[in-house]
């Protein structure tokens, strides 16, 4: 089960200028390599999968330096959105991805824990959270995280401010309550996809 949080952070002026660098980076990626994709696809009839802009994307940051100040999870996260878009698209489940625009009123970028047992580049200590590349941020801890980190994602809305939203991995399932009087549990099973404690399957 995955759960998201979300608070408000408070970066030094340091951590909001690598912010946006990391925002802005992540836009041109994105932008960068839509446009590659559907030169690629009206040329060949194919687009481009996500390993083939992974590949391009290391000679990408050759041929531009500043693409390494930022994060590159959130780089790769960039190429990861581009390739879920276009498969919703073939699915017919969502529309073509779009060009990002600087003048969205919502900016973001995503850092993703690539490997499970690798040492947590996002972690939480009291009032802070650490993040690749910024350090510790300090946030508002209105409640305890709980789960493996998955994901944070940074936003800045239009007034300036910036917020964080972490999506954690849960190891337990909790029981459903049905009333303020009963607990209803859920067994999941191979010959009943579910039963529940008062034997309804």
């Amino acid at each position: 089960m995955h759960k998201a949080y979300k608070f408000r952070i408070y970066p030094t002026k340091e951590q909001a200028t690598l912010m946006n660098k990391s925002i802005g980076c992540s836009r041109f990626v994105f932008n960068h390599f839509l446009a590659k994709w559907s030169e690629t696809y009206q040329e060949t009839g194919k687009g481009l999968t996500y390993h083939t802009c992974a590949k391009l994307l290391t000679a990408l940051k050759k041929q531009f330096e500043w693409l390494k100040e930022v994060d590159a999870h959130a780089l790769q996260s960039s190429l990861r959105n581009l390739d879920d878009a276009f498969k919703r698209f073939f699915k017919k489940q969502n529309d073509a991805p779009r060009f990002k625009s600087k003048r969205n009123k919502v900016q973001s970028y995503t850092t993703k824990i690539e490997k499970k047992n690798q040492l947590p580049e996002v972690s939480i200590q009291r009032n802070k959270v650490k993040l690749p590349k910024l350090g510790w941020v300090r946030f508002a801890k209105s409640r305890e995280v709980e789960g493996r980190i998955l994901s944070a994602t940074i936003r800045r809305n239009p007034s300036g401010k910036y917020f964080i939203s972490i999506l954690c991995e849960m190891y337990s399932c909790p029981y459903v309550p049905v009333n303020q009087n009963k607990m209803m549990g859920v067994d999941l099973g191979l010959k009943e996809f579910a039963i529940l404690s008062d034997g309804t399957k």
